[in-house]
């Protein structure tokens, strides 16, 4: 089993020549609305690949929400949705918006998001798993894995503390530092950071040790179309990272690495063959547009 858990965002995402500079309006090549968040888009990469997840986040209600719930469904992730199961929230709950601008020629992306400001904690909500009566943490056990954003950090922490207990494995993906990232790293089996993640006071070049000696045996760093940093269990190494035929949009290209690696996990793949598979995937990725756009394209 593969349980996701983290932030979904509905993104508007539009296709630009340029970024618009103050005062300036730009028309738009393309115009997409669908679902995003790095949990979210995961999630799907995992569907794709023949790994079914289960994402435990919060989407709330409303018509926003409706867009959210419809287009994970078609994706074929499995919600869990916080907000059904907390008290107090359902009723002003809205899922996060995120607008997105890609630069068509560079694929380079501008994100400005609410992320998930609205929902509170959520860390006393039920977490029952769609056609099931059970908390869904009840099922967790060894040889599952359970994939962390950083997000919902309330309910992430008492999601990842359950998984341990039950002996499933638990993976970080390290976006960008977060205050409770000293907590949730220190539950972790696996840890992989982009390159904006660094903790307060570390310098680029110690980022792996210090993430590592919070307790995860294995840990990378990825670095775009760089080699991948690694530090798994006191050995240092590099991954290299395939070329892409071209880049059309390197949007949620991060998303998908966290995705595939999580998913090769489950399949009981080794962390590092698990991240050699997932460069491979997310680099094929960037040739499409949209984060999910290569499922398509390779389906």
């Amino acid at each position: 089993m593969l349980v996701c858990c983290g932030l979904v965002t509905l993104d508007v995402v539009q296709v630009v020549d340029a970024l618009p500079g103050p005062d300036e309006k730009v028309v738009a090549r393309s115009l997409a609305a669908t679902f995003g968040g790095p949990a979210a888009n995961a999630a799907a990469t995992a569907v794709a690949l023949g790994v079914p997840p289960t994402l435990v986040t919060a989407v709330g209600h409303g018509p926003l929400a409706a867009v959210v719930r419809s287009e994970l469904e078609s994706s074929g992730v499995a919600l869990v949705d916080a907000v059904d199961g907390a008290a107090g929230v359902a009723g002003a709950a809205q899922p996060a918006v995120s607008t997105v601008l890609v630069t068509r020629a560079t694929g380079e992306r501008a994100v400005v998001s609410t992320n998930a400001s609205g929902f509170g904690d959520l860390t006393d909500a039920r977490l029952v798993a769609p056609g099931r009566t059970t908390d869904l943490l009840g099922e967790l056990g060894p040889g599952d894995v359970l994939l962390l954003d950083g997000h919902h950090p309330g309910l992430a922490l008492r999601v990842a503390r359950r998984a341990r207990e039950r002996g499933c494995a638990v993976v970080l993906d390290g976006g960008s530092w977060k205050p409770d990232a000293p907590a949730m790293i220190g539950l972790c089996d696996a840890v992989v950071v982009s390159a904006d993640f660094r903790p307060p006071g570390v310098a680029t070049g110690d980022v792996l040790d210090a993430v590592a000696a919070l307790g995860p045996r294995f840990v990378a760093r990825t670095r775009g179309p760089r080699p991948v940093e690694v530090l798994d269990k006191g050995e240092r190494y590099e991954v290299a990272v395939p070329r892409p035929g071209r880049v059309v949009d390197t949007l949620g290209a991060g998303d998908v690495v966290h995705g595939a690696f999580a998913a090769a996990a489950a399949r009981g793949s080794s962390w590092r063959a698990a991240l050699a598979d997932a460069v491979v995937v997310a680099s094929r990725s960037v040739e499409h547009a949209g984060a999910r756009g290569w499922i398509a394209a390779t389906s």
